[in-house]
């Protein structure tokens, strides 16, 4: 029997599972929520998803999504009631490029340097250093809009902000004092808007032959889903 609804397995702290869950709040794209532990995984989300990481997004068809930002577009191509995807200066193309740039380079020294004791012969503080560089192009951008691409939040504002909070919480006090006006009160709205708080609720940790969770609403399935 067909699924009523894509099953979607989530943790709660990780950034990139953070921006997809953003992404199908906005959109209302209700999916069932499987919050896993990484240090536990689920063998049903790791047989659709060897590779172990979240967020997995499994549609009504069973098609697999694996990817963060392919998750937050298959939800906002459905419906986009904020325009996420069509921001009021440049274009969705801009907006992936500055995406990319996050999940790369920048994602690349924020784990250096969150994690120094993770690597070998690494020293933290060049790696928050390097990072600062992405943080600096980001003030620049919003000293000219309030969000990125514009004066209303779009796709690149939701998929940067959780790894930019993430960084910024690494060392707090450091961050609050750096010369980042912009992207201080930028951060700020992010982590006191509405949708930041609703993606943060904790959920119960799903076990196998358990009802998920529905998501965004957070009420329990009804007991006659058929589940899979």
């Amino acid at each position: 029997m067909q699924r009523l609804y894509p099953i979607f397995y989530s943790f709660r702290r990780c950034p990139y599972a953070m921006r997809a869950r953003l992404a199908l709040v906005v959109s209302n794209c209700v999916c069932e929520l499987r919050e896993v532990f990484l240090r536990d995984k689920p063998p049903e989300m790791l047989a659709v998803s060897p590779k172990g990481t979240v967020p997995v997004l499994i549609d009504i068809d069973g098609r697999v999504m694996e990817e963060s930002l392919d998750i937050m577009l298959w939800a906002l191509t459905q419906n986009d009631p904020e325009k996420w995807l069509m921001p009021e200066s440049g274009d969705l193309a801009g907006m992936r490029e500055l995406i990319t740039e996050c999940d790369g380079d920048f994602k690349y020294n924020l784990d250096r340097y969150k994690y120094p004791n993770r690597y070998e012969n690494i020293d933290g503080i060049v790696h928050r250093d390097a990072g600062y560089l992405y943080l600096e192009r980001l003030n620049r951008q919003l000293s000219k809009t309030r969000y990125l691409f514009g004066n209303y939040p779009g796709l690149a504002d939701m998929a940067i902000a959780p790894f930019v909070r993430q960084f910024a919480h690494t060392d707090l006090p450091w961050f609050n004092q750096q010369p980042l006006p912009h992207l201080q009160a930028w951060l700020s709205w992010f982590v006191d808007a509405e949708i930041y708080n609703r993606v943060m609720n904790k959920y119960p940790k799903w076990k196998s032959g358990n009802k998920g969770i529905l998501f965004p609403e957070a009420k329990s399935i009804l007991s006659n889903y058929p589940g899979e």
